[in-house]
């Protein structure tokens, strides 16, 4: 395929869209029309171990144009959106030092926030404070513990329901580390890894109906095609590690365990894939409305629209 001139109306491409959307396959083609290397913004498709769990692209599409930030962590580590935001950094600076399109793609909205809107700067809490606050959560129970966070915190009390382990915990490490609540250290924020870029960025939402067709099929081939064997090789894995949350990894682990059938283990991980999907694009539509929308396409239109804004 003939490349054309990287277009001057843009210095890079975000190409944001709930899973199964066929974001991926919109950004190989433009990348290979405008002489782009394409650089991963979802939080699954960074695990080397765990291509057909998160719908990685395969080798044949790696060998089209250049990949970066796809399987270049280990599912034992503790991936962060801090470590994104360093990671695509330099792989901006890479690609730019090629002379190629940096086109971003993928369906994790913190780590667009990264990209556009920089993260918040909180500092690290040590490891003794997050023992000490979840010590004290088991302690007293998340009723008591929620109403304690409430009094120091009452924003985040008001915001997050007492259930809601992971971030509740999160609030009262952050207001015992450091005296000052989420909320502040939210509003100060380090500069975006795109800043003073001239950006093209849109966002691709299928017909509902459409999507979830799709993520039906995809989970199912998915299974036919080795996600049983990646499911097998993750026995052991930490619970609390962000790669214990690849969508279809319970379901899967319980099939392989003998607690669930196949056919039960395949509805629910496509269930929870297009509840998830729904939740990514209440994200989009909440963050990202200024974003180019492209609604209600099928997928031989989407390049053709795209093109029509860059060119």
């Amino acid at each position: 395929m003939m490349t054309q001139a990287v277009p001057k109306s843009a210095d890079a491409v975000l190409i944001a869209g709930p899973t199964a959307s066929g974001k991926s396959a919109a950004a190989l083609a433009l990348a290979e029309k405008l002489g782009g290397t394409l650089i991963n913004a979802d939080s699954m498709q960074i695990y080397r171990e765990l291509r057909v769990l998160t719908a990685r692209p395969t080798a044949e599409d790696e060998a089209r144009v250049p990949h970066r930030l796809y399987g270049h962590v280990g599912v034992a580590e503790a991936y962060s959106a801090g470590r994104y935001q360093s990671d695509a950094a330099t792989a901006l600076a890479e690609v730019k030092a090629s002379g190629r399109l940096p086109v971003f793609v993928g369906g994790t909205g913190l780590y667009f926030g990264a990209l556009t809107e920089g993260l918040a700067e909180i500092p690290p809490v040590p490891g003794p404070v997050r023992a000490a606050v979840a010590a004290r959560r088991a302690e007293i129970g998340a009723e008591a513990f929620h109403a304690e966070l409430t009094a120091r915190d009452p924003e985040a009390g008001a915001r997050l329901e007492p259930g809601d382990t992971q971030r509740t915990l999160r609030a009262m490490e952050v207001i015992e580390a450091t005296g000052r609540p989420l909320a502040y250290w939210q509003t100060h924020k380090g500069e975006p890894v795109l800043k003073g870029l001239r950006l093209a960025r849109f966002v691709l939402s299928p017909p509902r109906v459409e999507l979830y067709g799709r993520i039906d099929a995809r989970f199912e081939a998915m299974l036919e095609s080795g996600a049983l064997v990646e499911t097998l090789a993750l026995t052991g894995l930490d619970p609390r590690l962000p790669a214990a949350k690849i969508l279809g990894l319970r379901p899967l682990q319980a099939l392989a365990a003998g607690e669930m059938s196949r056919a039960e283990a395949l509805a629910a991980a496509q269930a929870g894939t297009r509840h998830y999907a729904k939740r990514q694009l209440t994200w989009f539509r909440h963050r990202m409305a200024d974003w180019v929308w492209l609604e209600g396409m099928g997928e031989s239109n989407i390049l053709p629209e795209i093109l029509s804004h860059l060119l």
